[in-house]
């Protein structure tokens, strides 16, 4: 994934990211971050980014033990970084975390949605798994709601702020199954984040929505197909949160992705008989139909037939 020819096309494709690291210190010195999702991957090469550059870190994830971790790192390089819990699909851990923040540092400049759930897997695989609409739908949509509604007011407040929306390319392009879940929880939320940005910006909160490519990380890992492709370290996705940050433009994607959102509608029939015949082709993953095996032995109906790929940035 690591591969000159892949990073050199992921490159042309874009988003690209900021290399003057001198106008990144200037806009982000002494300034607070919200970044969730900061325990690994994008959140915390994120993290390590803007904490080089002055501004005072905050990283919010389940894992507080991982947070940890990175602020550690963060400080042993001389940067500020502070670890908060934050667990998007509890509705009072989200008001907690907020109330928390609000109160440390008196108010926020940037809040990074950058955390997430994927989940690849086949309808009937979900009959009897209840939690996979609550967790992609608290991960992906109404956690990052509730958490800007906790936060937006402060921001509002004081004249100024920029919200980032890590969201995906993938909503761009035409329906595809087994990913209704989590394409529809980062749609759904896109579609509410631009509403509040158009709201918000007449009282000086600004909003960025990056349209993601592949990034090689621990959600994409799970996908053996994923990791031959074209994308983007989290140390090249954090640069391109770097110039959200800094230039904030209203979106930032691939150069495949508006020429997909123009073309999906268009062409939305023949786009689905033909995915959905190469998908029956292609069947389940490995993960998913093992686990769906080993739960079929074990004989637990409560259980259902769990399996799938879910992997969360907010870990």
């Amino acid at each position: 994934m690591h591969h000159p020819f892949a990073r050199a096309a992921s490159w042309l494709v874009g988003p690209r990211g900021l290399r003057d690291t001198a106008r990144l210190r200037r806009e982000l010195r002494g300034k607070v971050v919200v970044i969730t999702g900061a325990s690994f991957g994008v959140g915390a090469a994120t993290a390590e980014l803007f904490a080089a550059a002055g501004a005072r870190v905050v990283l919010a994830a389940r894992s507080v033990d991982q947070l940890r971790v990175v602020a550690d790192r963060i400080g042993a390089a001389g940067g500020e970084a502070l670890p908060y819990r934050l667990d998007l699909t509890d509705e009072l851990s989200v008001s907690e975390f907020a109330a928390a923040v609000l109160h440390d540092f008196g108010g926020i400049d940037y809040l990074i949605h950058n955390a997430g759930k994927s989940l690849r897997r086949s309808v009937h695989l979900s009959y009897d798994r209840p939690k996979d609409v609550t967790s992609t739908s608290g991960a992906n949509y109404l956690g990052p709601m509730r958490l800007t509604l906790a936060l937006l007011p402060s921001m509002r407040a004081q004249g100024h702020g920029h919200i980032v929306n890590v969201s995906t390319v993938g909503i761009m392009f035409p329906v595809v199954p087994k990913w209704g879940f989590y394409l529809s929880s980062k749609a759904a939320f896109d579609w509410w984040m631009r509403a509040v940005g158009m709201e918000a910006r007449p009282d000086g909160v600004t909003l960025t929505t990056v349209y993601a490519g592949l990034m090689h990380t621990r959600m994409s890992a799970p996908s053996r197909w994923m990791r031959v492709l074209p994308g983007q370290t989290p140390e090249d996705a954090a640069r391109v949160l770097a110039k959200a940050v800094v230039r904030k433009p209203r979106t930032m994607t691939p150069i495949y992705g508006h020429m997909s959102a123009i073309a999906a509608p268009i062409l939305r029939v023949p786009n689905e008989i033909l995915i959905g015949r190469l998908y029956r082709r292609l069947g389940d993953t490995e993960v998913s139909l093992a686990r769906a095996r080993a739960t079929s032995a074990v004989g637990d109906p409560a259980a259902g037939p769990a399996g799938g790929e879910v992997i969360s940035r907010a870990v």
